[in-house]
């Protein structure tokens, strides 16, 4: 068999998708690879489909029990034997696990960082042929990056240990340039091959909205999606209780994970949730890595993460399957609050020297900066997202609030020059509340301490309220007329930069967005994102009808087998049968995502579904052409 054999038979596909085939080309020929791909571009196929041509065990090291769980199951289910070994099985389980492995059983085995060192796993790759280390999550041993794991540095000295140097292949979907070299250092890749396929998700519509009251915004964001899944993510456990117990209170189908409930009542909901019994998921960061639920069709982000690295890793969970889902971040001032609380108060490492702990927290700060921003520009968010990760980005992305939104231009530079001269008159002392407060007029406590009234500037703004003179200053920010110190206190200072606005050579100026009704604003959106329209939005009324059959299908089937239904065939699949609309065997191997295994473990119940709508006659389920 050759890659395409093996990408038919097995995985129901025609064709790679980009970058998939000459990285496994590359893997073939014996050389290491890094790979860094989007979520949902295919990361995993690109060392399953060498790993089954070549002759020995590829091992795939995973940092998560769930990812390892649905990449398994969906490898059994297309009929490719694996494993994997972590702290969910017994002993005894294991033991037969790597027994069976030993006699040829398997040839993909997934394992945890933590079992590499452990006598009887070491004692059984010294008695197998090992072709292939696979790391995935491969940031995560990046003590630079947002999700270091100390035992994923134990993946060097394993590779070091065996008898005959594998090759070594490494994945991710979120790496800077910082930790990109930190990944091919550390584990020691020779002459890699280095793919980076963008890290672009087309598919993903990005909006930050500043909602007066998120629970309300929330709720009724949950009720316009009520056929959907989806995931919420708050900065706190208290958030995430205090949420749920409101969608609770109003009969929505959700359950709730965070590090603060027990482990068995996180594995139960997250079942529920990958299941489809509840639908709606609201949680701490401490959900979702390595969850490859593809019909996630909205993440909304009730606070504002810490780093543009964690928010683009968690929105990425939306849209897996390549169809159109919404990523939505709901700010307010108090999010910066919140997350440099939980930043001052993080846990200190004794692994890191009093010196690293403060570069640490150096980065820490830049990355909610970075954060902040994304959270104020009035420009396409997709371009700041690709040009934060290094990636060049068109300004006008149209699928983006910002892209969709009208904004009105108003000069604000006679405003911009006393908020120069208020920070330099106070000696650059203070921070953005003072500052606003100051230049408003406000007569609050803390103000009347700091004796503020003394200065000129004192109610030089008065005609403006803090809001609008906070939104000017952090336009000032991003234009690096003003910065702000790295510590805890985040006073304001102003850059040489500045001088361009003392001297009339630049103007400040303040994009609005125009004001308009809600429903104007819907509307709007809705007619400008309908290019970006599902492949679902395709099928006429007659093809929806066949598509939700084909549905109830797969869930039933899920409910017997004990998987998720996504595993069986996802969405994009079942669209895909309804554009066909095949009557046999032939015709439904040419579905995407149909392979052989499949075909005869699921495809006869599918076909009797489609030969009972259509009575065998053939029938156009789409509009337009395809």
């Amino acid at each position: 068999m050759n890659k395409f054999d093996i990408l038919g038979k097995y995985f129901g596909y025609t064709s790679f998708r980009e970058g998939q085939e000459i990285l496994i080309d590359n893997i073939l020929s014996n050389r290491d690879v890094l790979g860094i791909m989007p979520t949902g571009a295919g990361k995993s196929l690109c060392y399953q489909v060498p790993a089954l041509l070549m002759p020995g065990i590829t091992l795939v090291i995973s940092p998560l029990i769930s990812l390892m769980k649905d990449q398994v199951q969906a490898l059994n289910q297309a009929g490719i034997h694996a494993a994997y070994i972590n702290s969910s099985l017994s002993e005894s389980q294991i033991s037969k696990a790597l027994k069976l492995a030993a006699a040829g059983q398997y040839k993909i085995i997934y394992v945890a960082p933590e079992r590499l060192e452990t006598y009887e796993f070491m004692n059984f790759v010294m008695q197998v042929e090992i072709s292939m280390v696979t790391v995935d999550e491969a940031h995560c041993i990046s003590q630079w990056g947002q999700d270091f794991r100390p035992s994923y540095l134990k993946i060097v000295q394993f590779i070091k240990q065996l008898s005959k140097r594998p090759v070594i292949t490494a994945f991710t979907a979120t790496a800077t340039e910082n930790v990109k070299e930190d990944i091919i250092c550390v584990l020691g890749l020779k002459d890699p091959y280095i793919l980076i396929t963008g890290f672009d998700r087309k598919n993903l519509y990005f909006a930050v909205e500043t909602p007066k009251k998120k629970d309300a915004y929330v709720m009724n964001y949950i009720n316009k999606h009520s056929t959907e899944s989806g995931i919420i993510y708050c900065a706190t456990r208290k958030n995430v209780d205090t949420l749920y117990d409101k969608l609770c209170s109003e009969n929505i189908p959700v359950t709730k994970y965070h590090a603060g409930l027990t482990s068995e009542e996180r594995r139960q909901n997250q079942e529920d949730f990958i299941y489809d019994k509840a639908p709606v998921m609201i949680a701490t960061n401490a959900f979702g890595m390595g969850i490859d639920k593809s019909n996630v069709r909205y993440v909304v982000h009730y606070n504002m993460p810490q780093s543009m690295e964690n928010y683009y890793q968690e929105a990425g969970r939306a849209g897996r399957d390549g169809e159109r889902a919404e990523c939505i971040l709901l700010y307010s001032s108090q999010d910066v609050v919140i997350n440099r609380f939980l930043l001052d108060n993080k846990e200190q490492r004794t692994e890191y020297t009093p010196e690293e702990m403060d570069a640490i927290r150096e980065r820490d700060e830049e990355r909610l900066k970075a954060m902040t921003y994304y959270c104020m520009t009035t420009n396409c968010l997709r371009e700041y997202i690709l040009k934060y990760f290094g990636e060049k980005g068109n300004s006008y992305c149209e699928n983006c609030l910002n892209c969709l939104r009208e904004f009105e231009e108003e000069d604000v530079t006679e405003a911009a020059l006393r908020i120069i001269d208020c920070i330099l008159e106070v000696r650059q002392r203070y921070g953005i509340n003072v500052i606003a407060g100051m230049l408003a007029g406000d007569n609050r406590a803390k103000l009347r301490e700091y004796g503020v009234f003394e200065y000129r500037s004192y109610g030089s703004l008065k005609d403006m309220n803090e809001v609008e003179i906070k939104q000017i200053i952090n336009i000032m920010l991003l234009q690096e007329f003003l910065v702000q110190t790295r510590d805890k206190y985040a006073l304001l200072k102003v850059t040489r930069k500045a001088d361009e606005i003392a001297q009339g050579d630049t103007r400040v100026i303040f994009k609005k967005p125009k004001k308009s009704s809600d429903a104007e604003k819907e509307t709007s959106k809705s007619k400008k994102a309908s290019t970006k329209a599902r492949r679902s939005d395709t099928l006429n009324s007659r093809g929806l009808e066949l598509f939700e059959q084909l549905r109830e299908l797969r869930t039933s089937i899920a409910r017997e087998e004990g998987m998720p239904p996504y595993i069986i065939f996802s969405d994009k699949t079942l669209v895909d049968m309804c554009v066909k609309s095949p009557l046999d065997k032939g015709e439904m191997l040419k579905v995407s995502g149909v392979g052989e295994n499949k075909f005869e473990r699921y495809d006869e119940r599918f076909l009797n579904v489609i030969w009972e709508y259509t009575g065998g006659v053939r029938e156009k389920f789409y509009f337009g052409e395809l």
